[in-house]
């Protein structure tokens, strides 16, 4: 007998939360449904023409029947929107203490950047019990990365990073798609996600990516280069150190600690320095100038000189730079 579920599997955290609110919107349609439907048969079969009834027009109204008609939807409606908007923003709001996952959408593949320089294509390799937040571009069109069973999706767009995040309950393989017609192979935009015990998927990172280990059966080091430091060869042969660094003659916004903070530009508004604003000041550094700092910016732009993937790498090591705060911290 062929395996046919009518529903994916639960395997995420939040796949319950958001299968509670779809089960009870489908709840409420077909008590609602049947009601209407009843009272309509009812009604039609009552006053069916020939049927010897009353059919002179009431002449009285019912003040409690008219407030429960009005109140009894509104508080439906408002508890639905509440409960629904809860489990959203529990869904994209990101915990702190997340694996960062680096992904590329093309025509017509994934590619997969770990932080340890891990790569793969069509495939996600995660640890059981632990946030993961996908940080995704596009090279080219629209996609949309979409995971059935952890009840994820996100589009993957040109241009700029979006971020998907799930904490995964089960082992196993689960279906990766592109949810957006993407173009000619769109259908074949297809993968796994592997969901790991921890061990497991330490033992993984240390074959570089490989499931197969070695013969003999130890794991080898990992020939991979973790992001940070290509990106930190990519700041370097760019001459990005040539300003951005605190030994520079030239004048130019500090990097280290800069992540996650909030950033104060030269026409009084405040940004915070995320991914996106990373990927901005790169390519286009007089979108949004520091406050202290000249206009037109001295910085050259980046654009057409840098692919997606060298792009995260630069990203990746300007997140690594701690400051001085953080390495008292850590001492």
């Amino acid at each position: 007998m062929t395996n046919f579920p009518l529903f994916p599997e639960s395997a995420s955290t939040v796949a319950g939360q958001i299968d509670a609110v779809y089960f009870a919107l489908i709840a409420l349609s077909v008590f609602f449904s049947v009601l209407i439907a009843t009272i309509l048969i009812v009604f039609a079969v009552k006053y069916h023409h020939g049927k010897q009834v009353k059919r002179e027009r009431a002449g009285h109204s019912s003040a409690k029947l008219e407030v429960f008609l009005i109140g009894m939807p509104t508080i439906i409606g408002l508890s639905i929107f509440f409960w629904s908007a809860s489990v959203y923003f529990h869904a994209v709001r990101p915990p702190a203490d997340t694996l960062d996952i680096y992904v590329v959408g093309k025509q017509w593949m994934w590619k997969i950047k770990h932080p340890g320089g891990q790569s793969e294509i069509n495939s996600l390799h995660v640890p059981l019990g632990q946030p993961v937040k996908l940080i995704m571009t596009s090279q080219d069109v629209i996609h949309s990365f979409y995971v059935p069973a952890f009840r994820v999706k996100q589009d993957v767009l040109p241009g700029r990073f979006t971020t998907l995040w799930f904490e995964a309950t089960k082992t196993g393989e689960f279906h990766l798609f592109c949810a957006e017609y993407c173009g000619l192979d769109h259908s074949r935009m297809t993968g796994w996600v592997t969901v790991m015990p921890p061990a497991e998927y330490e033992a993984w990172l240390a074959r570089g990516g490989q499931d197969v280990a070695p013969a003999g059966g130890a794991a080898k080091a990992s020939a991979s280069t973790p992001l940070s430091q290509t990106g930190s060869g990519a700041f370097a042969q760019l001459g990005c150190n040539a300003c951005h660094v605190p030994t520079s003659a030239l004048r130019a916004p500090r990097l280290e600690g800069l992540f996650g903070k909030d950033v104060k530009l030269r026409d009084g508004s405040v940004v915070k320095a995320d991914e996106n604003y990373l990927r901005e000041s790169i390519l286009d550094p007089n979108a949004k100038i520091v406050a202290g700092y000249p206009t037109p910016t001295l910085m050259p732009t980046y654009q057409g000189q840098i692919n997606a993937e060298q792009l995260i790498e630069l990203v990746a090591y300007i997140k690594s730079l701690k400051g001085e705060e953080e390495d008292d911290a850590g001492h």
